[in-house]
């Protein structure tokens, strides 16, 4: 371990906290800073694994009244049991998806140039959501029904696909089925909890045996970073959607998929697969 390592970390644990809950995709933003890095390699996976983590766990502080009431009356108050169920039936889409093709995914898609078409891609079915007319039903996360929430799951598992963006997919995706932008932008993060939760340990059992004590410190910055980040771009993010839409952010991924794909042409960067 040396210094650059632990730069390496400060600078992913802070990509991984700005992009995870916003529509740009952390995953496609982190497979393109590692390479430039040079940040590669089965050991680098967990440590993606572990800032996702420090990222979540910024949601659960953010939230912590909300989660702890939803504990607290999980065996006795019907809105708890609600909770859970809600995203319990969101996450499963994604997950039982991400079991049968997860390894043909990380295969075949995640590199460069494939995760900036998903980024352009993505961009206009945002353009289409925001110009979309659509009647708004669900205005408080509590009034969302079952159906409601496994729709936003099965929006989620098209953020299988490297640079889609998980909160991109959730979000646009509940607008789409009538609920507010709020509900929805709240909705995702909730979601984040289980999805990451199990994202994380599934690869942790995996790759258990590429941990050593020597990675502590380069796993703590990371996690670190990956917590502040995420925290204040929470916080911005919801002051943000109450008087913009997402367009920017389509606008964002356009020029950031160009980017990619132009420098890959080019041979400007050695966009290598990771």
């Amino acid at each position: 371990m040396d210094d650059s390592s632990l730069l390496h970390a400060l600078i992913l644990g802070i990509v991984e906290g700005l992009t995870e809950f916003l529509p740009i995709s952390s995953t496609g933003h982190l497979i393109l800073a590692a390479d430039l890095l040079g940040f590669h390699g089965e050991r680098a996976n967990v440590f993606e694994v572990v800032i996702q983590t420090g990222a979540m766990i910024a949601i659960v502080v953010e939230y912590r009244a909300r989660f702890g009431r939803a504990l607290a009356g999980v065996l006795t108050d019907r809105a708890a049991q609600r909770f859970w169920l809600h995203l319990a039936l969101a996450f499963l889409p994604a997950a039982l998806l991400g079991l049968a093709f997860g390894s043909a995914i990380k295969a075949h898609l995640f590199s460069p140039v494939p995760v900036a078409l998903a980024f352009i891609a993505g961009a206009f079915v945002i353009l289409w959501a925001e110009r979309k007319e659509r009647p708004v039903r669900v205005h408080d996360v509590d009034a969302m029904t079952w159906t409601d929430a496994l729709k936003v799951g099965a929006a989620q598992a098209f953020a299988l696909i490297p640079g889609t963006s998980r909160s991109g997919a959730t979000i646009i995706g509940g607008m789409i089925f009538g609920l507010s932008r709020r509900v929805a932008t709240e909705f995702s993060f909730f979601l984040a909890v289980p999805t990451l939760v199990a994202a994380g340990a599934y690869d942790l059992y995996r790759n258990w045996h590429l941990l050593a004590a020597a990675d502590l410190p380069v796993f703590g910055v990371g996690f670190a970073s990956a917590f502040v980040s995420a925290f204040f771009c929470v916080r911005w993010i919801l002051r943000y959607i109450a008087l913009h839409d997402f367009r920017p952010f389509a606008w964002y991924r356009i020029a950031f998929g160009l980017l990619v794909l132009t420098s890959a042409y080019a041979g400007w960067v050695d966009w290598t697969v990771r």
